[in-house]
């Protein structure tokens, strides 16, 4: 398998980052964007670049993997891939596949769907428990299901399987499941959906009775967790954490504050990096840095609105932001507390630097292998990222 060496000499000149803004590198982002909308701040957007200047190594450490969604580390430090026909397999810190694990509900397998993320239960070494989010058929179309069961990894197997939620209304739709599912540090779980792109989904990620273009935050039963800010709302969803998303596919809880950070699709233009505040509107679609596929504006055309959050940073063009993680470790100093943001059509790594919950610094990686970069996971100070050609790229020292 093709190995790297990459990163700059430890002597070299040109500066890094190291959470700490200077002012010495261009941003990053050279092409012209979709519209001539401005940020609400500096630094929300083509912020000044940054450079790694630790001498890290990328290893190709697997391939040819069928169609996967989620690479999640597992607490024993080991690898979960999802797959998004069905299954997911367990592979080692160097690759190798060592189980496969059947035993899931099907999947509605149409556009974007299919078997998604997956999260393990705080106590998993004692429990088993592990949570998934996959595509599931209705009889009026589909939507995003949230379930659980325990990990008998010696059968290969989950069992006893429950759905503990569902993100409704169904549509028809094959798009825009949104997916990610990562536990808060209260132990209740936050589950990304997306309004699943067409327009009756939109206009629904502004209605608090609706589930499409929401966070939410449950407990490991499917309940609505204590403390939600609409838990007392009449009509509302008490489920609902946050809302106002278009496709949120990546989420973490940041190391350093415990502050929960997602990424988030654009149209043309307006990716977003959010940091998700209980009973907070993101806007979607009333305001957006994008515009319509075909060109024309996206409702009013309007960016800020009182009431509405605005992104930490958005990207215009797209660089089709997908799963997220917080650097931890002291294996590459300059990275800790550093988001790293996969990136699809933009075929690259994103490197955000963050200070005082302001990006600083972008710097891209591995933009010359070619691929889309679906997910990525960080352990032990090494990043592990998967792309959708089926690919894992082991990134650290």
């Amino acid at each position: 398998m093709t190995v790297l060496l990459t990163g700059m000499a430890a002597g070299a000149t040109t500066p890094s980052f190291n959470n700490t803004a200077v002012d010495t590198l261009p941003a990053v982002e050279k092409k012209a964007p979709n519209s001539t909308y401005k940020p609400a701040f500096r630094g929300q957007t083509r912020v000044q670049g940054a450079k790694t200047t630790t001498p890290y190594r990328v290893n190709k450490i697997a391939e040819k993997i069928s169609a996967p969604f989620a690479i999640v580390a597992m607490p024993d430090g080991r690898l979960m891939v999802t797959v998004k026909s069905g299954y997911m397999e367990i592979r080692n810190r160097d690759g190798a596949l060592i189980k496969k694990i059947i035993g899931f509900p099907p999947p509605d397998l149409v556009g974007q769907g299919g078997l998604l993320d997956v999260a393990f239960d705080p106590n998993f070494t004692r429990n088993k428990m592990i949570y998934w989010t996959y595509s599931e058929k209705q009889a009026s179309g589909n939507l995003t299901a949230v379930a659980k069961g325990s990990l008998n990894e010696a059968a290969g197997r989950v069992e006893n399987v429950s759905v503990i939620f569902r993100v409704t209304p169904a549509l028809n739709s094959n798009l825009h499941f949104g997916s990610r599912i990562v536990f808060d540090k209260t132990g209740n779980l936050l589950v990304a959906a997306g309004e699943r792109s067409i327009l009756e989904g939109r206009a629904q990620a502004q209605l608090l009775q609706s589930g499409l273009g929401k966070i939410f935050r449950i407990t490991t039963s499917g309940k609505p967790a204590a403390g939600n800010p609409f838990l007392h709302k009449q009509g509302a969803m008490p489920e609902i954490y946050s809302y106002g998303h278009r496709n949120p596919q990546g989420l973490d809880v940041n190391p350093a504050t415990g502050a929960v950070w997602e990424s988030e699709f654009g149209p043309r233009g307006g990716d977003e990096i959010n940091i998700v505040r209980a009973g907070k509107n993101y806007g979607w679609p009333v305001i957006t840095y994008g515009i319509e596929y075909n060109g024309s504006k996206v409702g009013n055309a309007l960016q800020q609105k009182s009431g509405m959050e605005q992104p930490v940073y958005y990207w215009d063009p797209v660089i089709s932001p997908s799963g997220i993680c917080f650097y931890q470790g002291s294996a590459i100093p300059e990275w800790k507390n550093n988001l790293f943001v996969t990136s699809l059509s933009g075929q690259h790594i994103d490197r955000l630097v963050i200070k005082n919950n302001k990006v600083v610094g972008e710097e891209r990686l591995l933009s010359d292998e070619g691929e889309r970069f679906r997910d990525i996971a960080c352990t032990n100070g090494v990043l592990f990222a998967i792309t959708d050609k089926g690919a894992i790229y082991r990134i650290g020292r």
